[in-house]
């Protein structure tokens, strides 16, 4: 697991390396190595997992001459795959995961993204031709996330966070207007845009390719994964748990109290306890005090069940003020969710009880249709209006509020264009497939990957620790999509795969996301609620152009008069969009703020 960089067909300096690095170094401390040649760089902050002694990045064999790459992920088939390459005459200095890419590259082209299986975003440099090509490669679920910038001209530069790319001097670090619009409707800016003018990501199950003077040309890969009809879930899923449990440093898993990470947790458990000879370690996160919606008991009754050490970490909601900058600077752009916040200090406890490898529930609502929203979406009958409802469930800020934010140029830039709640509607009503189809597909390729892997891989990262996710294995996600419709609603078989393994409490209990009650904790008198004002002043919201100050003001007064999640959702969405906004403009003016920032992930 690590933090990769570079550039082809384009310019970059030393400086320029050194500061990209730099910007994204907490992901990978252990290690740092660069190659570069004439128009094209490659780099790499290493966290050693997989073989931590070897493993020196940027990779290059001797088998395998010309072909240079870096890696940021996890490859649960490279032994698989090592065994068929030593066939083939290759040899490798280590039992690195990654050491093996410039070999598959060699014998299998640009298709060797098709063989890997795991968690990935690869980067190659191929100089055994009259010029160097450029390949990129995502793996299926955009688990691992790679920005990028392609500038007039074909240059290309790219990296694993946001706010590092944008310390490549000719990337531009320019808000796109209608970002802010996305992210009040969405909570995030789906699919591969980014708030930021002309920087994308790369598309789960993507290799790209570019050639000088080419730019840079994407497609999409066919999905991994195979698996027999009626084949078990309970047994799929094991295996799998039982592959991502293998590391050479020390895992653990994180366990919320629900469906998804319960079963996690008992199957890495049960391998634990097989293989290694000890219980497994699990980690909770509560926040001190009491709070609705606390889920610890039932975090306790799987930990319980299954026999583990349980770490439960209560986090004093007297530090979120201090908290929520750090975890704004680390996620690069803003995600409205305050669990970014719980998943920030999570992975902090993790990492301080020395764990550098976690395993976590993550992608189950989204493949086995989980989510309230999703579930009432394939309810309604035949001929209703089911997306208008499901789009708006999205929203961080309801429509009518959304409105009464803007200014009034603002909403006169957005009838122009096209509000983006209306073009995820007609996204959505002129997709070809079925429902459950189009709701998955969306789910899936586009949220997933923005809303929600890029907060899990940003913020474990901020604290060096790997996040496993063994639900979004090809195994896992192939069986899910040939189980029958009624199967994968609300996650029927999910829920029977647990009968017997997990408390019948935590089976039986209604879904429920896991949240911060910012209504309870957005009010008077609290370090939040004092950062909300200061930051939500006039004087910052003239800076930006797009909020406006009466309305802004408004929202503030209906939150006084009576705290309800609506009011406290909105503000706390708008204030990490301020956040995010004054530490863009910092990252822009001058080089020693950016040093400062970065060191909060100290």
């Amino acid at each position: 697991m690590c933090r990769i960089l570079g550039s082809f067909a384009a310019g970059a300096t030393v400086h320029d390396l050194a500061a990209v690095a730099g910007r994204q170094r907490h992901g990978g401390p252990d290690a740092h190595g660069m190659r570069r040649g004439p128009g094209w760089s490659l780099g790499c902050n290493r966290l050693a997992v997989t073989d931590p002694a070897g493993g020196a990045q940027p990779y290059e064999l001797k088998t395998a001459p010309g072909v240079v790459a870096v890696f940021n992920g996890e490859l649960y088939n490279h032994r698989e795959l090592r065994r068929r390459l030593r066939e083939r005459g290759h040899v490798f200095p280590d039992n690195c995961d990654g050491t093996l890419l410039p070999a598959l590259y060699a014998e299998y082209g640009a298709a060797f993204a098709g063989l890997l299986e795991g968690m990935f975003a690869v980067a190659l440099v191929d100089l055994r031709g009259p010029e160097p090509r450029l390949v990129l490669a995502t793996d299926d679920h955009g688990m691992k996330t790679l920005y990028y910038h392609a500038a007039p001209g074909g240059g290309v530069y790219f990296a694993s966070e946001l706010s590092a790319l944008i310390a490549f001097s000719q990337v531009p670090a320019v808000q796109r207007e209608e970002a802010l619009d996305e992210y009040l409707t969405t909570r995030t800016c789906l699919g591969q845009q980014s708030a930021l003018r002309g920087i994308r990501t790369l598309p789960p199950g993507a290799t790209a390719v570019a050639d000088p003077g080419t730019g840079l040309r994407v497609h999409r890969r066919q999905p991994r994964g195979e698996e027999r009809p009626g084949a078990d879930l309970l047994g799929v899923l094991g295996r799998e748990v039982r592959a991502l449990a293998r590391a050479d440093v020390p895992v653990c898993a994180v366990t919320s109290g629900g469906l998804d990470s319960g079963l996690v947790t008992a199957l890495a458990a049960e391998h634990a306890r097989q293989v290694r000879g000890e219980p497994l370690h699990t980690f909770h996160l509560t926040y001190r005090g009491r709070w609705p919606g606390d889920e610890d008991g039932f975090a306790r009754a799987v930990a319980r069940r299954s026999g583990t050490v349980h770490h439960q970490i209560e986090v004093d909601p007297g530090e979120f003020a201090e908290l929520l900058p750090r975890t704004v600077w680390h996620l690069g752009q803003p995600n409205a969710d305050p669990i970014t916040l719980s998943t920030y200090a999570l992975f902090r406890a993790v990492r301080a009880e020395g764990f550098t490898v976690a395993l976590t529930g993550d992608g189950a609502d989204e493949l086995f249709a989980g989510y309230d929203r999703m579930r009432a979406a394939l309810a309604a009958p035949a001929g209703a209006d089911w997306v208008s409802p499901y789009v708006a469930s999205l929203a961080a800020v309801p429509r009518a509020l959304r409105d009464s934010l803007y200014t009034s140029d603002y909403r006169a830039f957005l009838a122009d264009r096209g509000p983006a709640e209306q073009r995820i509607t007609e996204q959505l009503r002129s997709a070809a497939g079925s429902r459950h189809t189009t709701l998955t597909d969306f789910e899936t390729l586009q949220r997933l990957p923005a809303y929600h892997l890029r907060r899990v891989d940003h913020l474990s990262m901020a604290w060096a620790v790997e996040a496993r996710m063994p639900y979004l294995q090809p195994a896992v996600s192939a069986l899910a999509r040939r189980l029958p419709v009624h199967l994968r609603t609300g996650k029927r078989a999910l829920l029977a795969a647990a009968r017997g393994v997990l408390p019948e409490a935590v089976v039986r209990r209604p879904k429920q996301p896991f949240h911060l009650p910012v209504d309870a904790m957005l009010v008077r008198g609290t370090p939040l609620m004092a950062l909300a004002q200061e930051m939500l002043s006039s004087g910052n919201l003239r800076l930006d152009g797009r909020l406006c100050a009466r309305g802004v003001d408004g929202l503030f007064a209906a939150h006084r008069r009576q705290p309800s999640p609506v009011t406290a959702g909105a503000l706390w969405a708008l204030l990490v969009h301020e956040l995010w906004s004054e530490e863009l403009r910092a990252l822009r003016a001058s080089a020693p703020r950016v040093r400062s920032l970065a060191g909060l992930a100290a």
